[in-house]
């Protein structure tokens, strides 16, 4: 999983999340901690309206919510999620350092010049490469 700071920043930086069964999310408010939820038809469902996107909290005993706007929602993406959004711009994911604490880079070719971005996780290599591509291509 991103660490929610990465998140943030792929928000910041314009990546828009369609909320769907087994996504993950946090909500972006200090008092409520790292706690991490999971959408799914049984118990959070996204809930899309005119006025725009909510998550509906069904049946929760933990949280006292019915309900919070996709705005206050921080998308967690799965390395396959972050994969996926990567599209051709992926090249390689590689394990580097020594077997105790092992670390992941992403190589990625993005309008013609090559990168490579690490990060603690796979997850976090991903989401690194995915904010260069997100943020390269909100400046067009």
């Amino acid at each position: 999983m991103i660490s929610i700071p990465l998140a943030r920043a792929l928000r910041t930086a314009g990546l828009r999340w369609k909320p769907q069964s087994g996504d993950r999310f946090a909500l972006d408010e200090a008092e409520v901690g790292e706690a991490v939820f999971t959408v799914s038809d049984m118990t959070i469902e996204a809930h899309t309206y005119p006025s725009g996107t909510i998550l509906g909290f069904n049946g929760t005993t933990e949280w006292a919510l019915d309900s919070v706007a996709l705005d206050d929602a921080l998308w967690l993406p799965s390395e396959g999620q972050l994969r996926a959004l990567l599209r051709g711009a992926f090249r390689s994911l590689r394990v580097v350092g020594d077997g105790e604490d092992p670390q992941f880079e992403v190589d990625i070719e993005f309008r013609g010049e090559s990168a490579t971005f690490g990060g603690m996780t796979a997850d976090d290599a991903y989401g690194e490469a995915l904010l260069h591509v997100v943020g390269a291509a909100t400046l067009r």
